[in-house]
């Protein structure tokens, strides 16, 4: 049976926002079960992936792990498909952070801040909070296919006040960037925790090789913008918030210092320094929280396919959308 995804995404945006949030939450929890006891080949990734995070995890436990990585990643799609109904006062209380000060002074000073970030959690709402709480948000976003499926993201992260620049199709991205990093006051976040155009860097994450997007650091390198790592996490409210955001859930998010290499380290090394600099910031974050980590595709070295790896990085063989992810995919593997 032949399935219209752009259709189906446009009926739930349209939808999402009348269905009561008691209703919408059951549905991405029953939707996350049944596809966590079907046991497909994402969710085989995301259990490989969190064996990883957590070697000392039993089969019995990391199956546990893996259900409520689901719920995770369903509840995303839940919120995304009402988050345009959401009442200002709501969207404040959904949100906490931590770390402001390791983002504010360079706001002060009139510069944009490069955040480097990991699918995980919410990005959509986190965004959305902060271009009207702290800065005007500029990212970049996959082009995906069919253009109606691209084309009803787009709308919907601009109606959440955020600038999009397209990964594809929409001239020199990594351009477009340096003269954004080059402006500001702003905030720049970049999902990099993968590598989408096969020109990324190997960085070790968790006692593992893992291919990782060298755009954030290759645009802090060339224009001197800090590079912040962030966060994104899931957290239940209580009482009196949970009342003001109309929900159960939150998310809280995390600046930490900006990553900074030594003077004396060439310009040539400072890109691989920057790079491995937040990854190792990123795994504490998804160590300590590996539910909210949004990873169904292949990100470790060893799982790669050698041949079809060797292809797309010699660029005989575009990335697909399968292989890309989920539409919400927002990826920062730039070359300058």
């Amino acid at each position: 049976m032949s399935v219209d995804v752009a259709r189906a995404y446009q009926l739930a945006w349209r939808l999402g926002r009348r269905t009561p949030g008691v209703v919408v939450r059951a549905l991405t929890v029953v939707g996350a079960d049944v596809a966590w006891w079907r046991h497909g080949a994402g969710v085989r990734r995301l259990e490989l992936n969190l064996g990883r995070v957590r070697p000392e995890l039993d089969a019995r436990a990391l199956r546990r792990l893996s259900r409520a990585g689901m719920r995770s990643y369903m509840r995303y799609y839940g919120e995304a498909f009402t988050l345009r109904g959401l009442r200002p006062e709501q969207l404040a209380a959904r949100v906490r952070v931590e770390g402001m000060e390791n983002v504010r002074p360079h706001l002060d000073e009139g510069r944009q801040v490069l955040l480097v970030l990991g699918h995980m959690g919410n990005w959509d709402l986190a965004g959305a909070w902060s271009t009207v709480h702290i800065a005007p948000v500029t990212t970049v976003v996959e082009r995906l296919q069919p253009e109606e499926l691209f084309a009803e993201f787009l709308a919907f992260r601009e109606s959440l006040g955020l600038r999009i620049i397209p990964l594809t199709g929409g001239g020199d991205v990594f351009r477009q960037l340096v003269r954004v990093a080059r402006t500001g006051p702003g905030l720049l976040p970049l999902l990099a925790d993968r590598d989408l155009t096969a020109k990324g860097l190997e960085v070790d994450l968790f006692g593992h090789r893992a291919r990782v997007a060298a755009g954030p650091a290759a645009l802090a390198v060339a224009t001197g913008a800090p590079l912040v790592p962030a966060s994104v996490t899931y957290e239940r409210l209580r009482r009196g918030r949970r009342r003001a955001a109309g929900g159960p859930w939150g998310v809280v998010i995390r600046f930490f210092p900006q990553v900074e290499v030594a003077d004396e380290v060439p310009r040539a090394d400072r890109v691989v320094t920057l790079t491995q600099g937040w990854v190792d910031v990123l795994a504490e974050q998804i160590h300590a929280h590996p539910q909210d980590w949004h990873m169904l595709q292949r990100v470790f070295v060893d799982d790669l396919d050698p041949a079809l790896d060797a292809a797309r990085r010699a660029g005989s063989t575009p990335v697909s959308p399968v292989d890309a992810g989920s539409p919400d995919a927002v990826d920062a593997g730039l070359a300058p």
